[in-house]
Parts: structure tokens; C-alpha cells; sequence
């Protein structure tokens, strides 16, 4: 694959030439980008995909000079007529934010907890212009009213903590253009937003783009975002450009393999393929094993508190408070919810952040304990069983959260995090135990040799792997999976996606499959349960509520949800604008 550059325009605001970028390692000498070039125009939105450690964020971070030390740059990197190559960092300080500016992925370690939202607007305007603190208050104010945040005075004053996920965004969207940049560089900007606030975003992105006529490098994994919001599109492998084109191009004939796969690989809301696989890969096979026989007899022993005509788990009016702080009330997290999951079915549960989602998984397996109401796994009430009796019953659930690398013990190796809950359990060890670990991590497709690495040795989507090979261990009956894909780039996700169908086909365990991505609740789903401030506003069939939605909420829902089609897309965002319900498909 060689470089594929954009014209040169004497226009281009920004422009990047022959761009090789290396790290230097202990085991030596790591090439990250090998010789791209691309040009940006004012008020051109330009996304640049591809999967983890392709030299996306790399490339962006190069511009403002973001790099560690340990980075060798060579090439040419321009903002309009300025030459930023061979600049110190003290010489690009006085560009970063005035000139090009930087959103990150994550607001919350962008943003310092110590300091007001107010005092780290304003910091961003008295370090690159020559205003009165006063002034830069009132601006300050000024540009987070501009960035859509109600009461701007009171959020002025307030803290990052005190702020949602998409509020907190929108202040980093503010202090990016708090200096007019010609530049802004948006790296996963909505990675971990729900729809609705994702579709927020993305609006405020585009009306800054009109308004101001700043050029914006988008670097996502999202190509729903990417059809929504991108004028042009760059495809990176491994260090090169692969392909780049219009982004209406790049969607309806792309020209290359890689792209073609990448596409191939996302799913597409209203469009479940047939066999629910994304990938033209083999299934897994899954064979039993000696050890699947040891771990049946383990489940013999739940006899006693297994009815085999009850559903996996049934929820009845659930309710979950946490206190509130001095005078404040009672924050009901979970309102009166009432839902059930059959013998290997998967249940998709959806809704905004703060609809209660994650809260409902936890008490499902009595990682927190309800207000009120019943929890009852395979007919067993389990809302007020003593930790003691409940643990043998533990073999029965399981779950898989959204990020390994935090759940993951970084002091054990892969091997010992697998063989974990058989150990607790004391159904297997010696030879038995080294044999179930080979057997499960083959079962996610990852060779013997990983069981004596480290969580930090492995990539996301390996860490993910692993993370469902532990949830697997004990051959559990009902699976929890809380956001098990949204940090994942396309390729990654589709691969994890087809080996947890395909696991779930042969094992049979029943699901709650919680997640913001309607698409890939749409690939998996048997039916689905809507959400919204704590209350269930919808469950049925997936045709039904996907497709067919009764609730203005779910249809909110659904318009809100981008889909990797841009002419598609753009009728869709019309209708989400004007407060129609989005059509789905053609």
C-alpha cells in the first residue's frame, strides 16, 4: 500500500506532507506513520478511520506537537502558510489553541477536577489573548452559552464532576474554540456519549463548522458519525493511507480491500445480515471438553435452587435509591422496573446515560442490592439472600464489563484472571484447571501462550476476549454484558460481536445485553427494553421496538442514532432536527 496524498492547494489550512512518525522502544524502533500526506480546506470536515494502531491519533497529535519524547517526526506539517516541522514546543505553544486546537476523547482526564468549568475556559482566552480577567469571564459565559449549556452562569462556578458526560464535553468543545482556531481536532469525540447526546455533539460540531468556518479532523471509529458529519474521508492501515476520497464516494464505491472490509464490519441499524455475522469468517467451533463435563456437576449441586421452568432471571418492580446529600431527597436511580429474560434469549436493554441501565445489570446478579422489589435467578429469589447462601448460586451468572483493562487485576497474569471463580469455587485445579484455561481461551480464539501475559500486554480487543473467557469460565446460564464493545474500533468490535453470537449459539445462556449502539442491540437482540430516568418505557420484539416503536422516547431514540449511509443520514438528521421520526432504512 503506498501513500495516497491529496492534491497540494495553496488553500488548504492545514497540510501534512511525507509524514513518517517513529517511537523509539526497548525492543527497538517502532514505525507508527510511514510517509502520508493530506491537505484540509477552511471549513472542511475531514475523518480519518481506521482501526486500532493504524496511526490516526498519531498523526493528529503530531500537529500541535502533542507527542511524547520518545517520538521521531520527519515530514512536513503546515497550518496555512506557517511551517510547524522544525518548531520547539516553546515556539508552538503560541499556535496551540490560538491556531489549532485539540477536543480529546475522554472530557473527564481532559478536564482538571481541581478547577471550575469557569476558571479553565477563561485560562484557555488569558493565555493566548490580551484581555482583562473580567472580560474573559464574560466570554468565558459567552462560549458556553455558544456550545448549547444551560444556565451558563451557575455551570460557570460548578466543577467538572458536577457536570453529565455530554456537558463536560461540550465545556472541552468550548475551551477548543475559545480562540477562534482555524483548526480543531477531534479525537473520538463521542466515543463514550448515548445517541441522543452523540447526535447533540455532532449538531454543535457542524453548526461551529458554518458559523466560524473552522476546519475539523474527525478521528472516530463510529462510520455512522463519520456518514453523518464528513465531508472527506481518509482510510488508514498500519501507518498508510489506503484510501481517501468524498465521504459519498468512499461509502458507495470504495476501491480498496481494507475499506470495503471496514464497512463490511459495522452494523447497520435496520439492516440485521442474514445469520446475525458481520464477518465472512469461520464460526467458532466449540467442542466439549473434559473440564465442561466437571463444571456440569458443579451446576448438579444448584439443583436445589434451580427450577427449570423459570425464566434465567425475572425482575419485579425494582426499585433503587441512593441517599441524597444534606437536605436533598432520595435520588431514585431505578423506578419501579419490571422485566424477564427466557432460557437463551438475549435481551437488549437500551436508553440515554443515567437511564438507570448498568444499575438494573448490577442488581440483576446482586452487585448492589435493591431499595425494593424481587430479583429471582432461575426461580430463586436472590433480593435478600445472605452472601454466604448466594455464593454457590454465583456459578449460575456472570458478567462481562465495559472496560477489561479496568476490571482486569493488572498483578495476575491472563491465565490466573481465567482460572479465578474456578478457583473460588473449588471446582478444578492442577492439571484439570491448566486445561480449562487452554480450553476457554481457545474458545475466544486466542492461543495457549497468552495465559502468562500481563492486561497491559494485550490490545483492547484481546483484553475484551479474555474478559468474556473469565464470564465463560464457569458455563454460566445468565450472562450480564454491560457495554462490552462501545471503546472498539469496527473491525475489533465486529470480530467480538460474532464470537459472542457464536458462543451463545452453542452455550445457550441467556443475556442482558446492555448498550447505547441500537445497531448492534439490533444485530443481537431477541427482544428489547427501553429505558429512560429509571423507568421501563418500552419492551417487546426487536421488529417491534426497533422498527415499529409505540413510545415518543424510542422513536427520540432511534432518529437520534446515526447509520453509515450518508444520503441516508443526512434524511435522518433532517427529521431528528424537525422532531420527526427518523426512517430507519430505505
Amino acid at each position: 500500500m503506498s501513500p495516497q496524498a491529496a492534491d497540494t492547494s495553496s488553500e488548504s489550512v492545514l497540510s501534512i506532507s511525507d509524514l513518517k512518525i517513529s517511537f523509539s522502544t526497548e525492543d527497538g524502533v517502532v514505525e507508527a506513520v510511514k510517509g502520508i500526506g493530506f491537505d484540509v480546506a477552511p471549513g472542511e470536515i475531514l475523518a480519518i478511520v481506521g482501526e486500532s494502531g493504524s496511526g490516526k491519533s498519531v498523526t493528529s497529535m503530531s500537529v500541535p506537537g502533542l507527542l511524547p519524547k520518545t517520538a521521531h517526526i520527519q515530514g512536513e506539517r503546515r497550518l496555512g502558510a506557517v511551517d510547524l516541522s522544525h518548531m520547539t514546543s516553546k515556539e508552538l505553544r503560541k499556535h496551540r489553541g490560538n491556531d489549532v486546537a485539540m477536543i480529546f476523547q475522554e472530557p473527564m482526564t481532559a478536564l482538571n477536577p481541581m478547577y471550575t468549568i469557569g476558571w479553565q475556559v477563561r485560562e484557555a482566552l488569558l493565555a493566548h489573548k490580551d484581555i482583562s480577567k473580567q472580560a474573559a469571564n464574560k466570554r468565558a459565559i459567552e462560549l458556553l452559552d455558544m456550545v448549547g449549556i444551560p444556565e451558563p452562569e451557575k455551570r460557570f462556578k460548578q466543577y467538572p464532576h458536577q457536570l453529565s458526560g455530554g456537558l463536560r464535553q461540550r465545556v472541552v468543545i468550548a475551551i477548543a474554540i475559545a480562540c477562534d482556531p482555524k483548526v480543531i481536532i477531534a479525537d473520538e469525540p463521542t466515543t463514550a456519549l448515548d445517541v441522543t447526546v452523540q447526535a447533540e455533539i455532532l449538531a454543535l460540531l457542524r453548526k461551529l463548522r458554518d458559523t466560524l468556518n473552522t476546519a475539523i479532523v474527525l478521528i472516530t471509529h463510529d462510520m455512522g458519525v463519520v456518514a453523518d458529519l464528513a465531508d472527506r474521508v481518509v482510510v488508514m492501515y498500519q501507518g498508510e493511507i489506503v484510501e481517501q476520497a468524498p465521504v459519498h464516494e468512499l461509502f458507495n464505491n470504495p476501491q480498496q480491500e481494507y475499506t470495503k472490509r471496514l464497512l463490511a464490519a459495522v452494523p447497520v441499524l435496520g439492516q440485521r445480515p442474514e445469520g446475525r455475522r458481520l464477518l465472512d469468517t469461520p464460526k467458532v467451533e466449540v467442542v466439549e471438553s473434559k473440564t465442561d463435563e466437571a463444571i456440569r456437576k458443579a451446576h448438579e449441586e444448584l439443583k436445589p435452587y434451580i427450577d427449570d421452568s423459570a425464566p434465567a432471571l425475572k425482575i419485579e418492580n425494582l426499585v433503587l435509591e441512593y441517599p441524597g446529600k444534606g437536605r436533598q431527597g432520595k435520588n431514585r436511580a431505578v423506578d419501579d422496573v419490571s422485566l424477564h429474560i427466557e432460557r437463551g434469549e438475549i435481551l437488549g436493554l437500551v436508553g440515554e446515560s443515567g437511564s438507570g441501565k448498568s444499575t438494573v445489570g448490577r442488581c440483576a446478579i446482586r452487585l448492589l442490592k435493591p431499595t425494593s422489589g424481587t430479583v429471582s435467578i432461575a426461580g430463586t429469589d436472590i433480593t435478600t439472600m445472605s452472601h454466604k447462601k448466594l455464593r454457590p448460586l454465583r456459578r449460575y451468572f456472570s458478567i462481562v464489563f465495559q472496560d477489561p483493562a479496568s476490571t482486569l487485576d493488572p498483578k495476575m497474569t491472563i491465565g490466573e484472571s481465567i482460572a479465578e471463580p474456578l478457583v473460588l469455587h473449588k471446582i478444578l485445579s492442577g492439571k484439570e484447571l491448566t486445561d480449562r484455561v487452554t480450553d476457554l481461551l481457545d474458545k475466544v480464539q486466542l492461543s495457549g501462550h497468552y495465559r502468562n501475559r500481563y492486561p497491559h500486554e494485550l490490545s483492547g480487543g484481546q483484553r475484551q476476549r479474555i474478559a468474556i473467557a473469565r464470564a465463560l469460565a464457569l458455563n454460566p446460564k445468565l450472562l450480564i454484558a454491560d457495554e462490552p464493545t462501545s471503546a472498539l474500533d469496527v473491525s475489533v468490535q465486529a470480530k467480538i460481536l460474532d464470537l459472542f453470537l457464536d458462543l451463545q449459539q452453542h452455550l445457550q445462556f441467556a443475556c442482558l445485553f446492555i448498550s447505547h449502539d441500537l445497531a448492534v442491540v439490533d444485530l443481537l437482540a431477541d427482544r428489547v427494553a427501553v429505558m429512560q430516568r429509571g423507568k421501563l418505557v418500552e419492551v417487546g420484539t426487536r421488529e417491534q421496538v426497533l422498527h415499529a416503536p409505540q413510545q415518543e422516547y424510542t422513536k427520540r431514540l432511534l432518529s437520534a442514532a446515526p447509520v453509515a449511509d450518508p444520503v441516508l443520514q443526512a434524511e435522518r438528521r433532517r427529521a431528528w432536527e424537525e422532531g420527526r421520526v427518523a426512517p430507519v432504512k430505505d
